[in-house]
This record gives C-alpha cells, sequence and structure tokens, in this order.
C-alpha cells in the first residue's frame, strides 16, 4: 500500500553555519538516518526558506536528510542580502556543503526555484547526484517572469491588483523595477510594506483552493523579506540567458532516476515548463496531478512527492 502523506516530523540530529565568504553564512541541519541514502532539499523562492516540514517529504529510517537555507534566505545571514547572490553562487555552495558534510554523492529534491537550482547544480555536477526529484518546474526564463508579473492577472486578478495597486499609480509602468527599488531600501517602513505584497501575492495565487494559511505563511516577516527582495533580484538580474538554457543540457542527466511532479493548474510555474522538460527527458517519470496548484502542500502534490521520494528510495 502506497503512502499518501508525509512522514512524522522530526527533529534534526546536527545543525550548523556554514561560512561561505566574508558576507554569507549558510545554515544547514541533517536529519533522518545517518548511515542513509544522502538527499538534499532545495527550498523554493528563491529566498523562501526551508521549513520543518520539509525534511517530511523522506523517510527518516531510509533517508540522510540534508536541509538548508540558501544564502540570504532563511536562517542563513544576512537576510535578504543580494551581494554576490547568483545561481552560479548557489551551486558553488551546495558543492562546499557536501564537501564540508563529507557526502560524496547526494539525491536532489527541489520545488519551484527549488527545480531550477536543482537542474543548474545537477548539470554542473552530474557526478555528485544519484537521482532527482523535482516539482512545478521553473527554468528562470524572461517568459516565466513576465507571466508572474502580468499573466497572473488573467486567473487571480483580485490578488494581481493588490500586487499593483500597492505601487503609486506613477509607478505601476515597470512592476519589477518598482518593487526592486522599494525592496532594496534600506528603510524597514519602506521595504516590509513591500515584500509582504509581493509575497503575499504569490501565496495567493499558489493554491488551487484559496488557502488563507498559506497565505499567512507568504505575508510572515522573515518568509516575505527573503522572498521578495531575493526573487526580484534574481528576476532583475539573474534570468538564465537562451543560450545558457537547462534545457540545452539535460543530455547530461538522463542516465540518472528522475521524478518530476507538476500540477495541472500551476498558475505560479505553468506546466508548459514541465511539458518542455519532460520532452527533453523522456525518461524522467512524470506525474501530472489533475487537481493541483503550484503549492507543495497540495494534497495530491504531497502524497506524489513522498511516492517520488520512496520510488527513488527502492531504485537506489
Amino acid at each position: 500500500m502506497s503512502r499518501q502523506d508525509l512522514f512524522p516530523p522530526i527533529e534534526p540530529y546536527a545543525t550548523g553555519m556554514l561560512k561561505l565568504d566574508g558576507l554569507h553564512a549558510m545554515y544547514w541541519e541533517q536529519s533522518g538516518n545517518p548511515r542513509g541514502i544522502p538527499i538534499v532539499f532545495l527550498h523554493g523562492g528563491p529566498g523562501a526558506g526551508a521549513t520543518p516540514t520539509h525534511r517530511r517529504f523522506f523517510d527518516p529510517q531510509s533517508y540522510r536528510i540534508v536541509v538548508f537555507d540558501q544564502r540570504g534566505a532563511g536562517r542563513s545571514t544576512p537576510l535578504g542580502s543580494l551581494g554576490d547572490n547568483t545561481t552560479r553562487h548557489l551551486v558553488a555552495d551546495m558543492e562546499r556543503l557536501r564537501l564540508h558534510l563529507g557526502i560524496e554523492r547526494w539525491a536532489v529534491f527541489g520545488g519551484s526555484w527549488g527545480s531550477t537550482l536543482a537542474l543548474a547544480y545537477a548539470e554542473e555536477h552530474p557526478e555528485r547526484c544519484s537521482g532527482l526529484v523535482l516539482r512545478g518546474i521553473f527554468l528562470c526564463r524572461r517568459s516565466e517572469i513576465d507571466w508572474f508579473l502580468m499573466g497572473m492577472r488573467t486567473v487571480f486578478p483580485e490578488a494581481w491588483r493588490a500586487f499593483s495597486s500597492f505601487l503609486p499609480e506613477a509607478e505601476r509602468r515597470d512592476l519589477l523595477a518598482s518593487y526592486y527599488r522599494r525592496l532594496t531600501d534600506a528603510d524597514p517602513a519602506v521595504h516590509m510594506p513591500a515584500a509582504r505584497a509581493w509575497s503575499t501575492y504569490e501565496g495567493a495565487c499558489s493554491t488551487l483552493l484559496p488557502s488563507p494559511d498559506t497565505v499567512a505563511a507568504f505575508g510572515e516577516d522573515r518568509m516575505a523579506l527573503g522572498l521578495a527582495r531575493i526573487e526580484a533580484h534574481y528576476f532583475l538580474h539573474n534570468v538564465i540567458p537562451p543560450e545558457r538554457d537547462l534545457l540545452l543540457r539535460v543530455e547530461r542527466l538522463r542516465r540518472l532516476p528522475a521524478f518530476i511532479v507538476q500540477g495541472r493548474y500551476d498558475m505560479v510555474c505553468p506546466i508548459a515548463s514541465a511539458d518542455e522538460l519532460t520532452r527533453a527527458w523522456p525518461e524522467a517519470d512524470y506525474a501530472i496531478v489533475p487537481d493541483a496548484g503550484h503549492s507543495a502542500m497540495e494534497p495530491g502534490i504531497r502524497a506524489r512527492l513522498v511516492a517520488a521520494t520512496e520510488k527513488l528510495r527502492r531504485t537506489l
């Protein structure tokens, strides 16, 4: 009988802060079985940070579960820092953490922006990956960012109206640049309201059915600031250019076991990107959840992700 929900809550058996450079230090933790199959969890955003719930996608008897907060996010310091914060830096941070923990190869699990980072890391270091579990595929292309900023209003006009009308009318011609100016202002009285407006917009569009709990979580200060500021930074400065498109190097991964889970009605990361990825990677196990949006906590997404980690465990 297949498992339909998350594993019970667990606590880490080890935590630490890994110094990355003169500015950044990265929070990490390990839970589960120290002698189990290493697997690393990559949170979304960029900038959202990880939570205790994220440990629960994995059988703690079988997996050595590594969770960390990407630079500038969550419990990593300084929160919301944009200095030396690029995809290239995050990939290097993962390698530094892998070496720090003495792991030879690990499986990589990532959703939304976490799927972007998982693909970027695995394509750079395929020899260090034993498999992948990906959810809510995002390839960090300009078309996807334009959809987030403008396209989602076709489905969530109320949420988009609140997002856009937060700005004075004179600043609405370029939502990204206007939000970025406010989010990078040193004054919390300027950047925090902007962060909450950006983050709650994303939260409101992340589930198939309205979820006040999801919106509230996205509006929490640490989540909102890390997510909104770093997301705007990446959308403005770190879009993956066509010549580095993640689909171009999928060939490097096709020997690895891979599981892709996508909500049919994902409005934050629409299914078109997952469809493109699976056409480039036909060996991947691809599950479309017919009654789900974007959030990993949607019941159908949750069940499929747990099923994927169980299949991966049996494969490895």
